[in-house]
């Protein structure tokens, strides 16, 4: 399962980097603070037993679903793009009833 987890946010992170360049933008290139975050969060988390593990991926799928809604109303996307963006944030939905039913 957390393979095939990683594998669904990976396939996330080169929808919207695909996005970005088709918009003639470029990644953040600061964006390693942010991965280090994430490992940061998924380390202590781990550490503290799976109920918090659970818990701390609830609450990071709950900030996706919530900055996805943001960036559907922040502008009128193109059919291609809304359908994707769409998609991964149903995706986050699904992780957050996932991970709700393991706890």
């Amino acid at each position: 399962m957390v393979i095939q987890g990683m594998a669904n946010e990976m396939s996330h992170v080169q929808d919207f980097q695909i996005k970005l360049y088709e918009y003639g933008a470029k990644p953040n290139p600061l964006r390693w603070v942010f991965w280090f975050g994430g490992m940061m969060i998924g380390f202590i988390s781990r550490l503290l037993g799976q109920k918090t593990m659970l818990k701390a991926g609830i609450w990071t799928e709950s900030k996706a679903v919530a900055d996805y809604q943001k960036i559907i109303e922040s502008a009128q996307w193109d059919t291609e793009t809304l359908e994707i963006i769409t998609r991964n944030l149903n995706d986050e939905k699904h992780h957050i009833e996932t991970l709700r039913n393991l706890l």
